[in-house]
């Protein structure tokens, strides 16, 4: 039987990142991952993301410097992206690159699926089933970091509460990247539209080589595939070459808890941390990992549980008021096509498109501009309202 300090269940960009922040330390550490299995996923990550988690430049298939937003009724609203850009990044590549960077610092990567917790006297048993063989293999391991994804199997039986987490269903097609006029390969397509999606959105991503087509709902009985094919038919996109189809669920909210006590912690979609309103997860999804890392390891030094409590501790300190005000945005505008209709028409405004963009890419409020902030509200107020008109 193998022995490890710690044991990350996922190998996406939390559980990858985790591993390499544990193995940076000299920590004993391994991660199981489900190979083969490509989430759908948008695909953006912001500067700061390739900044501070030192990603190389080949990584970054596609830099985006606009952002069209459009409107139930087609209409387009262009949003430019200025003194920086939207990275794009091919999850396959991108994932895989993770978890090999992490194997060089000294992580040990298994091939194959979780299957449970085991916890003895005086030893934890983490159980999988290896991919080649499909047989039941045994690791133990002094502590775990769950990074399983949305809807965790480890989660559901290890956390309270860890099954009533809110998400929505994301679907989309990769497709080889068009040659015509209306597809820009440096600006990305988001389409709120409630023949789409009733309660999220659609998008058109460029990918350099292929773009990403999809959507997301939390609606039961939405058919997420006849809502592509509509969106692909809508923007001309219907004989593009379809290279694979992916779907995945996506949570909308931290969990409240992401420890058990004793010797586990959650990062990434485990622990819900994708951003409300847009769907964003790779950059906290890696922080997460980070911040899991950091209270694994101290927890190990100290040999105390309440170390556990530090990555939700820290991510929230940082994070919670973004999250906040992104949920209250998809609570107030993506209610009904009317309200989407009024908030493509707040994205014409200047101060939004400006401070929309320095939140993106620094991944925090700008608080020093209290004015333009004052001035935001005031005309979402006006939007949500009706004072001022939806075509205006």
């Amino acid at each position: 039987m193998d022995v490890f300090e710690v044991i990350i269940i996922g190998g996406g960009p939390s559980g990858a990142t985790a591993a390499h922040e544990l193995a940076k330390k000299g920590t004993k550490v391994a991660f199981i991952d489900k190979a083969g299995r490509i989430k759908p996923c948008g695909g953006a990550v912001p500067p700061r993301l390739i900044i501070d988690f030192e990603i190389p430049e080949n990584q970054v298939v596609a830099k985006i410097r606009t952002a069209r937003m459009i409107s139930p009724t087609a209409r387009k609203v262009d949003m430019p992206i200025e003194n920086g850009f939207v990275g794009m990044v091919d999850r396959e590549n991108f994932d895989a690159f993770l978890r090999k960077r992490a194997c060089n610092a000294g992580a040990k990567e298994y091939t194959g699926t979780f299957l449970r917790i085991e916890r003895l006297s005086e030893k934890t048993l983490v159980i999988y089933r290896d991919k080649k063989t499909g047989d039941e293999i045994t690791l133990q391991t002094t502590a775990i970091i769950a990074a399983d994804g949305a809807r965790s199997n480890v989660v559901r039986s290890e956390i309270p509460g860890g099954r009533e987490i809110p998400y929505v269903i994301a679907y989309h097609e990769i497709i080889k990247a068009p040659k015509q006029e209306s597809y820009d390969p440096d600006r990305c397509d988001v389409i709120y539209d409630g023949k789409i999606s009733p309660d999220f959105y659609g998008w058109i991503f460029p990918h350099g080589k292929v773009a990403s087509v999809g959507m997301g709902t939390g609606i039961d009985g939405i058919d997420l595939k006849a809502a592509t094919l509509e969106l692909r038919k809508s923007a001309g996109l219907s004989n593009c070459e379809t290279i694979r189809r992916e779907g995945a669920p996506i949570p909308l909210r931290p969990l409240d808890k992401w420890d058990n006590g004793k010797d586990l912690v959650l990062a990434g979609d485990a622990a819900g941390v994708v951003a409300p309103s847009s769907g964003e997860g790779i950059y906290y999804a890696m922080v997460g990992g980070q911040q899991a890392a950091n209270a694994i390891f101290s927890f190990l030094k100290n040999a105390d549980p309440h170390m556990l409590k530090i990555a939700r501790k820290r991510f929230m300190a940082e994070h919670k008021t973004v999250f906040r005000v992104l949920s209250a945005m998809q609570n107030a505008y993506y209610r009904s096509d009317d309200r989407r209709e009024r908030f493509v028409s707040l994205c014409k405004d200047k101060d939004i498109q400006k401070l929309t963009f320095e939140a993106y890419m620094n991944k925090k409020l700008i608080k020093t501009r209290l004015l333009a902030h004052l001035k935001i509200m005031v005309k979402n107020i006006a939007h949500l309202t009706g004072v001022i008109k939806a075509t205006s």
